[in-house]
């Protein structure tokens, strides 16, 4: 950046935040927004309330209130960023992607905060989870939306529920279910995707999937090596069925008699997909060089909510040429005709999330919310969208027309720009 493009930063920004006037009734209230914006995207290292209100020269106290008591409408203020990204950045090839990050803190007043996995250490510690939908469309990513994960140990202890200031309708739920929900959001927003993505958590829950197949929505998802599915679907009957003649029927339809369960996926590799060659793939990385990868391909049929075979459905098996026991497992509702470099490309998206959670955290103080009310962390999560949303529409608008990657991610690293697939 040049001095004349950082001058013009604060008349930017000042612009942009006009864009959620509506989210305040009251002008006092709405100029402290300018302010936490301001304070995310400075210099601070760590930018959590106080620091960012000593900086900013407001009373502590009053930017406290200003996240968990004034009113004004954070949902709104989540629907602008969607009703902007739908507006200005919509892509025929636009992914959605799901993933979760968590937030190491003390104590135990801050809303659904416990012992539980903490993917930020590696390890269990004392956090909070959230859900998180991105967009993703050639160079630009930033995250839509965010929800907390409320354990159920919180869900089940509504007197303290009550004191973090959690509405008695927020209970405990599946992060697959609340995924969905943020899928919807987005939706009805008009944010339109042409596929999502997730990882093996995700995919493990077949409600998930089929919640994606409700809604006709395409998906490359990373499933479990123990995920079912069969290679020939097996054989349905709609004949009823009485032992002896009496009684009530089986239930139909239904799988024929002696019908094999459907195996795992990592057991189809071994016997019924063993033979069939391994296609070999070189995904051009840059600074490390090539990475040489193998992938397997079947079209393969997983069990609906009845237990019956619906699909076909796309089988990617992915291995690590340098680790071969390093591998990778991917469904696809895609139609059956679609490209394998595509389902690929889909597949190893992830990573876009993956740096705005970087980012966030590095950049504007994701991870820095320190309060102990619901309604403060739902405002903070919305706020840091707003301010990454204008970092990322920055860096768009500052880099000239160059033009965007559209290459296949390595399953490792975000470097997707210049990448090439070569069979």
């Amino acid at each position: 950046m040049d001095a004349k493009q950082i001058r013009g930063l604060r008349p930017r920004l000042q612009r942009y935040l006009q864009r959620f006037d509506d989210c305040f009734p009251r002008c006092d209230t709405r100029s402290h927004l300018s302010k936490y914006v301001e304070g995310q995207l400075s210099d601070l290292p760590r930018k959590s309330v106080e620091p960012i209100a000593l900086k900013t020269g407001v009373p502590v106290r009053t930017l406290q209130e200003f996240l968990s008591q004034h009113d004004w409408d954070q949902n709104r203020m989540v629907d602008r960023v969607q009703e902007i990204v739908r507006s200005e950045h919509a892509s025929p090839h636009s992914i959605g992607i799901f993933d979760e990050t968590s937030f190491v803190k003390k104590g135990d007043k801050t809303p659904g905060v416990q012992r539980q996995y903490c993917g930020a250490v590696g390890k269990q510690d004392n956090c909070i989870v959230t859900v998180h939908l991105n967009y993703a469309a050639a160079d630009f990513h930033c995250l839509l939306d965010g929800e907390l994960f409320l354990p159920e140990s919180w869900s089940l202890d509504r007197d303290r529920c009550r004191e973090a200031g959690i509405p008695d309708d927020v209970v405990y739920r599946p992060k697959s279910e609340i995924a969905l929900e943020l899928y919807d959001r987005a939706r009805a927003n008009g944010v339109e995707f042409e596929w999502v993505t997730f990882d093996e958590w995700y995919g493990v829950k077949p409600q998930f999937l089929r919640g994606f197949d409700q809604r006709k929505q395409k998906y490359v998802g990373e499933v479990h090596k123990h995920f079912h599915a069969w290679i020939d679907a097996p054989r349905v009957t709609r004949r009823p069925h009485r032992r002896g003649g009496r009684g009530r029927g089986k239930q139909v339809p239904r799988l024929v008699a002696r019908s094999r369960p459907a195996p795992h996926v990592e057991d189809l590799l071994k016997y019924q997909l063993r033979k069939p060659r391994w296609q070999q793939l070189r995904l051009k990385d840059g600074e490390k060089g090539p990475m040489v990868c193998e992938v397997k391909h079947a079209l393969v049929y997983i069990a609906d909510e009845n237990g019956l075979p619906s699909g076909p459905y796309h089988l990617l098996i992915w291995r690590n040429v340098l680790q071969r026991d390093e591998i990778k497992y991917f469904i696809s509702n895609a139609p059956p005709e679609t490209a394998l470099h595509t389902l690929l490309r889909v597949a190893f998206s992830r990573w876009r999330i993956e740096r705005c959670f970087e980012d966030q955290k590095g950049e504007v103080g994701l991870d820095h919310y320190e309060g102990r009310r619901y309604v403060g962390l739902k405002r903070h999560l919305a706020i840091t969208a707003v301010s990454y949303l204008f970092l990322a529409q920055t860096r768009e608008a500052l880099k000239g027309e160059k033009p965007g990657a559209d290459g296949l991610p390595s399953a490792h690293s975000g470097g997707g720009i210049g990448e090439r697939l070569v069979a």
